[in-house]
Order: C-alpha cells, then sequence, then structure tokens
C-alpha cells in the first residue's frame, strides 16, 4: 500500500501537469508511449499463452494511429475583421485512422505470407497483433481526440482520469472492508459487487463536481460518468482475463504497487473513447 501511494504522488501531478499545461502534441506523444509499453506488456502476456506477435510492426502502426488521431483534430482558427474567423483544416493530406487500420491488415497479412515461423502459429500471431490494436492502441488513442474537443477537451481529459481514479480508490477500500459478494470469481475472485457499486458512486460524484466547475448540465456529465465507469469496469475484467489465461498476478512490475502500465491504465482503455462517443452526442444535441 505504501509503494502504491508513493508512486501515486509522483505520478498523478506528473499527468496533471502534462494534461493541462502541455501542449495537445506532448500529451498525443505521451499517450502513444504509454500505449506501446502496455501493448509490449500485452504480447509478453500473449507469449505466456503461446501466440507470439508482430512486435515491431503492430507498435509502428499503433503508433500511426496516435498520430492519425492527433491529425484529425488539427484546425487552424484565423480572426478576420468584423468579428469572423475563419477555419481550415490544418490536416487535410495526412493520414487516417482507417488508413492505418488497413496499413496494418495488409502488412500483418504480408508478414504472415512471408514468415519462416510454423504455419500453426502464424494466425494466433496476428490474432494477438490485431488484438492488441483493438483493445489497447485504438480505445487509448482517444484520449487524444478527448483533449481537442475545443474549450472544454483539457478539463473532460481531468474528468476522465479522475472519475477512473476515484472509482478505482473506492472500489478497492469498499472491496477490502466490506466486500462479500463476488462480482466475477473465474476473472478476479478479489472484486465484489460492493466495491463495483462504490466505483460507481465514486465515478458520479466526480461528475457533480466537474459539473460545477465546467459550468456544464450535471445530468449530462452524470451520465457520461456512469457510462465511461460501466465501460472502465469492463476494461478491469477484460484485462484481468488477460492476466488468467497468462497465469499472472500483474502485466509487469514497471510501477511499483501498481502492477504494469497496463495494469494502470485497463480501466482508462475503455472509458476514453466512451467519454468521446458520448460527449460528441451530447454536443449534436
Amino acid at each position: 500500500m505504501l509503494l502504491r501511494i508513493l508512486t501515486a504522488a509522483v505520478l498523478i501531478p506528473v499527468v496533471v501537469a502534462v494534461v493541462w499545461w502541455g501542449p495537445p502534441m506532448l500529451l498525443a506523444a505521451v499517450a502513444a508511449g504509454v500505449a506501446l509499453i502496455a501493448l509490449h506488456e500485452f504480447f509478453t502476456l500473449g507469449e505466456r499463452m503461446g501466440m507470439h506477435a508482430f512486435r515491431n510492426w503492430t507498435m509502428l502502426c499503433a503508433a500511426g494511429i496516435f498520430y492519425a488521431q492527433y491529425a484529425a483534430g488539427m484546425v487552424e482558427t484565423r480572426s478576420l475583421g468584423g468579428g469572423d474567423l475563419l477555419i481550415r483544416d490544418a490536416a487535410r493530406g495526412a493520414v487516417s485512422v482507417e488508413l492505418v487500420f488497413l496499413i496494418f491488415v495488409f502488412g500483418a497479412a504480408g508478414i504472415g505470407l512471408a514468415t519462416r515461423r510454423p504455419l500453426h502459429d502464424v494466425l494466433p500471431s496476428i490474432g494477438v497483433s490485431s488484438a492488441g490494436m483493438l483493445f489497447v492502441a485504438l480505445p487509448f488513442s482517444y484520449l487524444v481526440r478527448v483533449n481537442e474537443i475545443e474549450h472544454v477537451g483539457r478539463q473532460l481529459i481531468l474528468f476522465t482520469l479522475c472519475l477512473i481514479w476515484a472509482g478505482d480508490m473506492l472500489a478497492y477500500f469498499v472491496g477490502r472492508s466490506l466486500g462479500h459478494l463476488p462480482m466475477a470469481p473465474a476473472l478476479s475472485p478479489k472484486k465484489t459487487w460492493e466495491g463495483a457499486i462504490a466505483n460507481t458512486i465514486a465515478s458520479l460524484l466526480v461528475a457533480v463536481l466537474f459539473a460545477r466547475w465546467m459550468q456544464a448540465e450535471t445530468m449530462n456529465l452524470l451520465v457520461i460518468a456512469g457510462l465511461a465507469n460501466v465501460a472502465g469496469q469492463m476494461g478491469d475484467l477484460i484485462k484481468s482475463a488477460y492476466k488468467r489465461g497468462a497465469v499472472v498476478k500483474d502485466s509487469g512490475t514497471l510501477l511499483p504497487g501498481h502492477g504494469g502500465m497496463l495494469d494502470r491504465i485497463d480501466s482508462l482503455i475503455l472509458a476514453a473513447p466512451v467519454v468521446w462517443v458520448a460527449w460528441q452526442f451530447i454536443a449534436a444535441r
């Protein structure tokens, strides 16, 4: 517990500083670096289950996903006379997420055909490489898109981080002290329904606080927080399934008291795209 608290005390101020004061390019680069570390751990778990990913190719394409997400939000705004604004797409000609995925698919197929690996290893290699892109790189990259939402991007990033952090913290203490009903014993024996409910309550409280700070509709943020919390808990369980399959306790040892990077961002991976989609739906209304 002491290591867990000390690690959080060091990392949280750094993360908040990058989000609040760093330029969008810096946040995109940091998020990409975090995703690549998580992918490395993900592929190590796969190797323990006999699935050897096309590591270098997948990580290169994962980095491309983050660049594509960053480029998608690049616009140039210039003031004209009379209070008019000129808005130009500064990313015209840049690669898109769809293009990166097509390149990844054809590249993986080409590597699979050209590799000297045994034929019975090719399909698992393509499978675990694709899983890394779909379940780690792509959803986590939506943090970059959230950050680029006009006027409220940085606040929404902090909102997403805080609802996950607060939920995890309260779930941990309530689960340890009051938890009796197992939530998913086959995947994570220590997770309880009491902890899951506490997790949700903490996220909703964060929504109430951020609604005042952001001067946003409380009900809108409550809905987003509820959806993101459910997605985050799903991400946590999916990660637990990975580790169960690989017969390990943690995905790595990078963060003392927390395990690996994948252990730290498991909930955030699926929460990020939910916040993006939910906010876009609310903004459209």
